[in-house]
This record gives C-alpha cells, structure tokens and sequence, in this order.
C-alpha cells in the first residue's frame, strides 16, 4: 500500500452479509449430528441446528478473502467425517475439515490449477463429488473440467491426486452433477452446448438449431483417465441437474430441469418426463411457464423423493414408481415419474432436509427459514401428475396442468432467521432518544420486503415480572447448601421496612422461619461453606447454621457497616470509620475474625473479594475502593494479611467493583480481572496479576450518565458481569474469538441484579425496576445487532425521513407484478377463464405475475410509536416510483413538501419508458397523512430528486434541472446537461452540488445564482459505476461502485477555490475542456474492494462519544464502516500488523489478501480491520512472534485492536 497518502482509514464489518448462496449439510463434526455450512459473500458459516428446541445457531463464522463460487461435502468411504471442498477465485481447489475441539475450520489441500479471478476458463464455477468420496471434479463455464481422485493413505489421512482433464474446447457448461453408481467407476453428468458451429456462422442458422447435451464423463480407476462416456440431446431449455439414488437405493441417473418440465434420464432407461403444474387462480396467467429454481433429493430406508422449488416458491414432491418383478419385488427399471404439489415456502437458493425431520431454505431474499416436516405429503388429495400423460421427447408438446396453492400442511415453520439481505437503503437516526443511534433500513423484495430497525444490544428473554409491595433497594438468591444445584431463596432489601425473604419453588412465595433478620435492610446475602448462610447489615454479621442456630458478630459501638463483600469462605466488611475487618471460615464451619483492623485513608465506598479458585482455600486479595478515587488491592495471605499490594488512581470515586476471573484471548487461557464501575458512569477492566497482586492494561468504556453497578453472573456457562447504569450491559468473552465484549441489554433500566438459577430457568438473572422484581436470561451471545421488522408492501427503492416527526416514507415498486386497481379488475370480470378467485396472502406466495405491469405504492412508516404503517398511497397507470425526497420552498415560506419522481410504463433493460413525473406532496397530521397536490410530467423517469437553496433540484437522464413549486406544476428555473449518461444520485453543500454518474464516477457543478447556471469544474479519472455517494467534506466525496468498491475522491484546493469564486463563472465556462470532460480532475484517496455492492454511505458516528465513521450499507445485508485514523504511528502500526497476518493467517481458500483487496483498482489508504482482528484467533506462538516483530506485548497488540472497534462501532 502506498505510504503517501494522506488519508487512511480502517475497515470494518458490524454485520456480516446474510446472503446465502449456497448451503450444504454434513457431518462435519465427526458425530452423528447434521451441521449446515453457509456460504455468503466470503464468509463461511457453520451452523448447528437444534433438533429439540427447532433453532439454528452459529457456531463459527469464517472470512476466507476470497469470491466463493461453489461448496460441496463428501467423506471417504468407511469414514463418519464430511470434509468441505470450496471452489473459489484463487484458482485453487481447497479441501477444509472442521476441527469441533479448537472450533476451526482447518485446511487439508490446496491444489494450484489455474490463474487467479472469476474467469470463463477457470475451473471453480461448478463443483462435482463421487457420493462415495472416491473423487471430485470442478469445472469452468467453458471448457475446462478437472477431476481429482481423493484417497487416504497408511495414516488415515486425507489425499488428494493430480488433477485429471476432461477438457472439450468451444464448450458450455450450465450444470454438474455426480452420478450414484454404488461403487462402479465414478461418473459426472454435465449439460453442455457445443457453439463451434454457431461461432462459425454469420446468418445465425445453426445458433437457431443449436442442442443442448447431457454429457456421462466416467473415471476410470484402473487407467487413471476420464473419458466421454455417453452423450444424448436434451431440452434446449434444461438449466439444472440432480442426481437420483443408484446402487441398491435407486435407478441411478439424473433429473434435467428445464422450462415447463422436469425429465429422467440415464443411459441404460427411457426417458420419462413430466410438466411443472401451473398455478391455477383469476389473476394467474395461464400461458406462463415455470422454471425449477432448487431443489433436493432426499434418501430414506428403501425409498427416496425429491422437493423441487418453482420460481414462485412452490415445493413440488417427484417420485419413482419402479417395475415390479413375478414376486412383487422392485427392480432397477423405471416404470413412471410422478409429481405433485406439496408447500409453498419462500424462493431459495439453497434446500437441505435434515435427517432429524426439519427442511431448511436458505432464502434468495429475506429471512433464511427452517421448517419441520409434519408429514410428508403422502396421503392428501393433491392430484398427482405422472410421466405416462407426457411425450418423453422434447420437442413434442403437451397439454399443461394446473394446481391450486394453499397454505402449508406438510411444513410447519419452527424459526425464522434474521436476514437484511438484500439492503436497499440505510440511515442512520436517533429517534428514540437513546445513548446512541439506531440503524433505518429498508430490505428485501417483493411482499417480503420489510423496514428494519437496528439497534446494537443482546436479546433479554422476560421470564417473570411481579409487583412488589414497597420499593426494594436490593436483591440477591441463595441456595441452602454448597451442593444444591439451584437457588432456594430470593433475599429482598428495603430502605425502610427491612428485609424480606422469598423461597423458589413452584411458586415463588414469603417466607419468615428461615433466620434472616427482617427488621433491617440487608448489605449482602452469601451461602457460607457446607451449609450455613450469611446475612450482612448495618449493625452486624449474622451466620445461620445449618441446624438453624444462629451467631451474631456485632460492629463495635458507634461505628456501622458501610460496605461488605463474601464469598463461599470469606467475609471482609468496611466500618464507617475507614477500617476493614476480615474474616475467615474455620475447619468447624465458625466465622473467624481476623486480630487486626485495617484502616484506610478515606470512607470506604465498595469491596469485593474474588470466588475461591479451584483446590485453593481462600481468595489471595481483597480490592477496596475508597473515596479519594483510589481502589487498592490488599493481600489476604496468612503471612501479609491486609498488606498493600498495588493501587490505581481513578477519575472518579469508584462505586463498585468485581474481582472475577474470565476467558482470555492473549493468554489462552483465563485471566483474573478487577473490574471497576466508577459514580460518573464509566466502566474499567484491569488485569488482576494472580502471583503479585499488580494491576495492569486497563479499559474503560463509558456506559451512562448514572454510576455503575456490578454483579456476577453465568451466561451459556460462562461468568460474565452485568455492569447496571443508566441502562443494563454485560460483558462477556466472545464464543468465538474469546475476546472481551461489553453489549447493552435491550431491557429496561434495573437499580440492582444477581445470578438466578432455578428448574424453569438455569441461567437467569434477577433484576429491581421501581417495584418490580423481574427474572429474564440471555439466548444468544453471538448477535449483538437486535432487529425489528415492518413489512413492507413491494420492493423498498428509497426512503426519505421527516425532517422533524420520527416517521419514514418509503418507495415502493416492483416489475412484472400486476397492481391492485388490474388485480380487483379480474377478480370481479367472470369471463376470465381461469377459474377461481381464493386470494392468497402475498407474504407467502408473492404477487401474481404481469408481464410489462408495474406495481408501485408510497407508505408512510412510524418505526418509534405504532410500529407500524399508516398510510398507503397507490400509484396507477402503470406508474412506478424511483426517487423520493423531502424538499421545503422558499415561495412557500419555507413549507416542507414530500417530491416523489416516478416513471411510467418503465422497461429496465435495453432502459426506456414513456415519459416521467414528479408528484408533490403535502404533510399533514405532523407528517402522518400525506395530501397530493399535483404532478409534473418531464422527458424521463427522475433517477434523483434533491432539496437545493429552497428549490427542487432533479436529475432526468444525463440532464441536471431546478425547480420551483407552482400553483399547478413543478416551474423550470435552470437546467445544463452535466454528465455523459444518466444522473443516479445528488449531494449539495452550499452552492455546490456533486452528481453522480450511472457509469461515470461523479461530478462537482457549481450554481451560479446571480447567472441562473449550472457549471461543471471537476470530474473523475476512472469510469466508476456508482450506485451511492454522499459528502465527507466540502471537498471530498466517498461513494461505492456496483463491482463492490468503496472510494474516496477530492476535488484539488485550486479548482475548488475558482469554482467558489465571487462573480459570472463564466472564467469556468471557458475554461479549456480537459479530453472531453471537465477542465479539472478528482484525486483518489481511499480505495477498497468490500465484495458487496454499496447501496448506501453516510458519514455518521454509532456510539455515543464515538468519532464520526463513515456507514455504508451492502446489497447482501452487510454493514461496514470506513473509521479514519488520527495519528500517524497508529496507521504504521496497523499497516506492518496487517503484512504480518497476510503470511502468517494467509486465507483460507487461498487467495492473496492484498490481490483480493485490490479486485479492480489496487487497495489505497484502507487497512482492513477484518484481517487484524484475526490476530487473537492465531496461536500463542504465532501471536508472541508477530508481537516481537512490533517490539509489542501480545495484550497491547489486542488493546488496540479492540480499542478501534469499540472507540467508533459495535
């Protein structure tokens, strides 16, 4: 990366993208479970599905920098592991295991075939394995096949052969499969088009009479070579394969999907062929044909089925009938093919049906879902379809059948996995009033298109919430002895009233016979050795045996207990005049106290002792913290008891604090902490030194204006702290990374918390709000982005915010789709013949096609208070909407409007309409009813709209315009033509106004008011696609190009200052043209290939205190920042941090980092956070060596690293 550039910026993901496209399903474990492995983007995913509670969860994520093109599982015969072939951009094929103990994804194999990127000619595009494991092919779209024969050698490890070729030149390859032939040869089955012929002739006659073939490719074992085994013509319109059971499951063979029909065929079987029934329905259109977009085959004992997927979302049940023999027994001959309705679930890209009875549909768009089979379709009256009605050969017709869609009978839906995929549009608000901002985004397609609300914060389950009389200042549980395994009791403490005590059960209820003291508020709760239990207060200790008799310790005259804090052995109280006094158990179970007393230099504000490590008897320190802003760490061991050991000055009196020891990513194993809340709200975690009692690397995060509070407590068997401020938070070590995190609680304020553990919930926690006493736990520690859904009625295409009012207004519109005013018109017409008129709800089974038909609506969306949407405004005469703003006039004294740019009877591709319109709106009822006044008919559909000096400024095709609001249209001021093609996006400061261009980068124009012009100075050296843009400064602007970039460009000091200058510009109206363009041009600063479209890039800051980042938003679900570094040593530090990992983590599916990085224009002024944070994944001995290379300690190189996310992101 070059070190000139002035800028740097440091790149990182807050939310993996959630487009998946491909999933498969193995045993990757080694173990008799299922997993799920998930592609999307570069990720790999591994996920568990939970069979008993019908979830799936993550349980390992994994970046590999690299394009994932194809995945396929197999396993060695006799083996119980599937290993994971990746086919990716590196030209190489990759072999990966999962390794369950160190919860990895560890690489096999890496074979070199070929050049780097996706290329016609590069093997990786399609991917093949023997359903015994003996050998696996991977093939490009033209030309090139190579199979590899895997074996495993005298260790039982895995191996992998030369690649062997099956290469056919001026070949096309749609699809590949390999064949179930039990353990004869290996055989893959292609659908391939020869075009040597059609690439010859010019008049386009042989390309008209052009066959499509199914290709047999078979391996010979023995030779060592593939061969073209068999080869006969196919349905041009055939797209997909699968492969059908062979050996003693099955027939063998394979399934061609075509258009309208699916067909059997193998080499030694007639071919067998039936059509995909067409939905029935008054505003279906029966002429159109369906394509088989997925599908999958299942196998169980003696039987087999496959589910094939429609574009619509239809799932399809075809099955074999065999020839019998004289005994009624099947042989390997097919009789029939047959096939029948069976579900509707939404479009995927991906099907696995799991051995457990669960179906799960990675979704082309929206939510991934996982279903359980109720039933398997079998015994309804569906009407089934078979192959003895269809001509075998293809190019004979037939009559099409019919079915009618109904709600789901076979599938039950169990989960629905969060999915943004695709993200339109993002903004970034704070409408709650919150700490910090929340994330707007509109997502999805279609009727599945929802409004999203993200906001950062882990999931809080309410388990109870119950009223209590009185307002409790503290709440604790106990169990009755070491050995119990839940709590028995739950300890309330009143300000005024005293203590009240709760026993859990069945039902939770008071009880008074259980020694406590109930006339004063409580200190602290602890059960005490074996059997006893420990009540602390004001006036004294109190030590309930376990035979029910009682010990008090008093606090000596005049002095009473400020602060107390226990543990299972251990007891240490703060009197009110300074002193500490410490006790002990003894071998008897008594409490012992300590001869001396400890006095401190100020009052004693908050202690804490850590628990009793494992075979040790005591806890080697006590920390107090004093008023004076000190926490000291004083020793507990029988030679130095009380002694000093370190202390550390603070910037506020601490108010409480918690020895604890945690996972820990530097030193691999557990780590002993100090954390501290402090009385002006921030939090700090110290490490605590086991032997020395040093304290050393400390963090602090500012969590509210409130003090904080701290508890211990167990989350998925883990200890974590709940640190309690102006809003609850936990901190946590990471599943996957061990690394420390601190998430807020989406839950309310809580005054006070403790651990909860009882038979309904094992890991819970018990919370005071007021006077409410709330029990509620924690699901998942792996998402800390919460989402909150309103569907949406078509697809989102942009979303514009009130100015003032908490509400959105949103665009929508979806082609090919019929509109409601079409839709009403068929159902009431009774001439139409296609029957029925039951309407289905479009959520799940989409609209109903039209081809050349637009559907378009604007809804005016409340995601604060309703929740919901409150007004819909249809759009008719095929209109579709494609750009919204809000824009306030100055000849309407300064009134806000609502400008929506539509386009009528629009064609997307070759692009044209007939003509476009600029509707304008009124708000009404504070913005939540929307009043039109008129619209404006103009050349083109109005690709951006934009509020500009108290104007509207629109972009219509390549031609810039302003207007202004009149009494029954929209008034021309000024207009220039200002790029080459067509305006998709504007930003204004001031009088300049930067235009994005469809395939030109962007352009600065100045308007010069005094002269009514619009002048372009500067525009771009390179061609960018742009799809967003927004300003990061007056002269600097950062957008995203549509091959997956983010970039940077500034306008030169010079050009800027000129176009600014008082006076005509007409100096920069005849100013020379520079090759065809502006005068002038932008200088690059930043460049980065993210491997997501951007949709949309804002500068913002996402915590509170945070620095300003810039957002952007990908098409797959993904959210990234561009976080900019303030000093020089840290660009250098993260720079040689990030060369280091580049060879010492090199990427999994083994492409090069900087070459990945650099996809179209080589990687400038960007440091990609995603790999550094891979540093606390590595091992001990590689972290400790790169640590020396940057004369670091290992725990300052993972500060920093963390200290770049937290500082700025989630």
């Amino acid at each position: 990366m070059a070190t000139t550039s002035s800028m740097f910026m440091y790149s990182l993901t807050i939310q993996p993208p959630s487009a998946v496209t491909q999933a498969i399903l193995g045993q990757f474990a080694g173990t008799k479970e299922q997993q799920i492995v998930t592609a999307s983007g570069s990720r790999l995913t591994l996920h568990r599905p939970d069979p008993v509670q019908g979830k799936v969860s993550t349980i390992l994520s994994h970046d590999v920098f690299g394009i994932i093109r194809s995945l396929a599982a197999f396993r060695l015969a006799g083996s119980t592991k599937d290993y994971i072939i990746i086919g990716s951009d590196s030209g190489r094929i990759t072999i990966v295991e999962y390794i369950p103990a160190q919860n990895k994804f560890n690489r096999l194999h890496l074979e070199t075939f070929g050049k780097s990127g996706v290329r016609r000619v590069i093997p990786g595009q399609y991917l093949a394995v023997d359903p015994k494991g003996r050998a696996c092919a991977i093939a490009s779209v033209e030309k090139n096949k190579l199979v590899y024969v895997l074996n495993r050698n005298a260790q039982a490890e895995l191996t992998i052969s030369s690649p062997l070729e099956a290469h056919k030149p001026q070949t096309l390859l749609f699809a590949m499969v390999g064949l179930d032939v039990g353990y004869e040869n290996p055989i893959f089955a292609a659908l391939e088009v020869d075009y040597a012929e059609s690439d010859q002739d010019p008049t386009g006659q042989a390309y008209e009479e052009i066959e499509k073939s199914l290709v047999y490719y078979e391996l010979d074992l023995g030779l060592n070579h593939v061969i073209r085994k068999w080869s006969d013509p196919v349905d041009r319109s055939a797209s997909m394969l699968f492969q059908v059971p062979g050996g003693t499951d099955g027939p063998s063979g394979v399934l061609v999907c075509g258009e309208d029909n699916v067909t059997y065929r193998h080499s030694n079987q007639d071919a067998f062929r039936v059509a995909i029934p067409r939905r029935r329905g008054a505003t279906e259109d029966p002429q159109r044909k369906r394509h088989i977009v997925a599908g999958v085959m299942h196998k169980m004992r003696g039987a087999f089925f496959f589910l094939l997927q429609s574009e619509d979302g239809d799932l399809f049940k075809v099955t074999f009938d065999m020839v019998e023999d004289d005994n009624g027994q099947a042989t390997g001959e097919v009789r029939r093919l047959k096939i029948k309705y069976f579900d509707t679930v939404p479009a995927a890209s991906s099907l696995c049906i799991l051995k457990s009875g669960f179906l799960y549909v990675a979704s082309e768009t929206g939510n991934h879902h996982f279903y359980q089979f109720e039933k398997l379709g079998d015994d309804d009256d569906e009407t089934e379809f078979d192959s003895d009605n269809f001509p075998a050969d293809p190019a004979e017709s037939y009559n099409p059948v019919y079915f009618h869609p109904r709600a789901a009978e076979n599938v039950n839906l169990v989960e629905s996995i969060d999915s943004l995929n695709p993200i339109i549009e993002c903004k970034v608000a704070n409408l709650t009033d919150d700490d910090a901002p929340q994330i707007y985004t509109i997502c999805g397609t279609g009727a599945r298109s929802t409004f999203r609300t993200l906001k950062h914060g882990l999931e809080a389950s309410e388990i109870v919430e119950s009223e209590i009389p009185g307002i409790p200042t503290a709440v604790w549980t106990t169990k009755h002895t070491r050995n119990d395994e839940y709590d028995a009791y739950i300890v309330l403490s009143f300000e005024d009233t005293g203590t009240l005590v709760l026993s859990i059960g069945e039902t939770v209820e008071e009880v008074t016979d259980t020694g406590f003291l109930s006339s004063a508020p409580t200190l602290a709760v602890q059960q005490l050795g074996e059997d006893g239990l420990i009540q602390i207060h004001a006036k004294g200790i109190r030590h309930i045996r376990g035979d029910r008799r009682v010990n008090e310790w008093p606090a000596p005259q005049h002095r009473s207990i400020v602060a107390a804090t226990t543990n299972e052995r251990q007891v240490a109280v703060a009197l009110s005049s300074g002193e500490i006094v410490y006790f002990e158990m003894d071998e008897d179970g008594s409490l012992a106290e300590y001869d001396e007393k400890r006095e401190m230099s100020g009052t004693v504000t908050c202690l804490s002792l850590g628990e009793v490590p494992v075979g040790r008897v005591r806890s080697p320190f006590l920390a107090v913290g004093c008023d004076d802003s000190t926490v000291r760490i004083l020793s507990l061991d029988p030679e130095s008891t009380l002694e000093n050991k370190s202390v550390q000055a603070l910037t506020s009196a601490p108010s409480a604090l918690l020895i604890m020891a945690m996972a820990d990513s530097s030193s691999g194993g557990s780590t002993l902490y100090l954390h501290i809340g402090l009385f002006s709200g921030v939090y700090l975690r110290t490490v605590l030194d086991e032997i020395t009692g040093e304290l050393s690397d400390t963090r602090t995060r500012f969590l509210g204006p409130d003090k904080v509070k701290l508890f211990r407590v167990s989350v998925k068997s883990q200890s974590a702290v709940l640190a309690l401020s102006s809003k609850p938070w936990l901190g946590y070590s990471d599943p996957q990374t061990k690394g420390f995190m601190l998430t807020p609680l989406n839950y309310v304020g809580l005054t006070w918390g403790w651990n909860f553990s009882s038979e309904q919930c094992v890991e819970g926690m018990v919370g005071i709000q007021g006077t409410t006493l709330r029990i509620f736990n924690i699901e998942k520690l792996t998402e800390n982005l919460l989402q909150e859904s309103i569907p949406l009625t078509y697809t989102p295409r942009h979303f514009v915010r009130h100015p003032e009012y908490p509400l959105f207004y949103v665009a929508q519109s979806d082609n090919n789709i019929l509109s409601p005013e079409t839709k009403s018109r068929l159902l009431t017409d009774s001439s139409v013949v296609n029957g029925d008129a039951a309407v289905l709800p479009p959520e799940e089974f989409g609209y109903s096609r039209g081809k050349g038909h637009w559907a378009s609506c604007i809804q005016v969306v409340d995601p604060v208070t309703a929740k919901d949407t409150l007004q819909r405004i249809d759009l008719e005469e095929n209109e579709a909407a494609v750009s919204i703003a809000a824009v306030s006039f100055s000849s309407q004294d300064d009134e806000t409007f609502l400008v929506v740019g539509t386009g009528k009877d629009i064609v997307v591709s070759p692009r044209s309409s007939n003509g476009g319109f600029i509707h304008v709106y009124r708000f009404q009822e504070e913005g939540k009813e929307l009043e039109f006044i008129h619209k404006t008919k103009v050349e083109e559909p109005p690709l951006a709209l934009l509020g500009f000096q108290g104007r509207l400024l629109a972009g219509i095709g390549s031609n810039l315009r302003v207007y202004d609001l009149g009494m029954k249209q929209l008034l021309r001021k000024s207009q220039a033509e200002v790029v080459p093609n067509l305006i998709v996006g504007l930003q204004t400061q001031g009088s300049r106004i930067v235009v994005s261009d469809a395939q030109e980068g962007v352009v600065f124009v100045v308007y010069k008011f005094q002269e009514n012009r619009l002048i372009p100075f500067v525009d771009d050296v390179v061609a960018r696609w742009t799809t967003c843009t927004t300003m990061v400064d007056y002269e600097t602007v950062a957008g995203g190009d549509k091959f997956g970039n983010l970039w940077l460009v500034r306008c030169p000091t010079k050009a800027s200052e000129e176009a600014d200058e008082d006076g005509s510009g007409a100096h920069l109206i005849h100013e020379r043209s520079y090759l065809q363009g502006a005068p002038n041009r932008l200088a690059l600063m930043c460049h980065f290939f993210t491997h997501d479209v951007p949709t949309s890039v804002q500068k913002t800051s996402l915590v509170t205190g945070g620095r300003d980042v810039l957002l952007w938003s990908g098409l797959q679900g993904t959210l990234g920042v561009l976080c900019p570094f303030v000093s020089r040593e840290d660009v250098d530090f993260f720079q040689t941090l990030e060369q280091h990992l580049r060879t010492e983590d090199a990427p999994l599916a083994g492409r090069d980092h900087l070459i990945y990085r650099s996809y179209y224009v080589p990687v400038k002024g960007v440091i990609d956070g995603d790999l550094c944070e891979r540093y606390a994944l590595l091992s001990n001995d590689k972290k400790q060596m790169i640590a020396g290379e940057l004369d670091r300690s290992v725990r300052e190189i993972e500060r920093k690293i963390t200290d770049m996310r937290t500082r700025v992101a989630y």
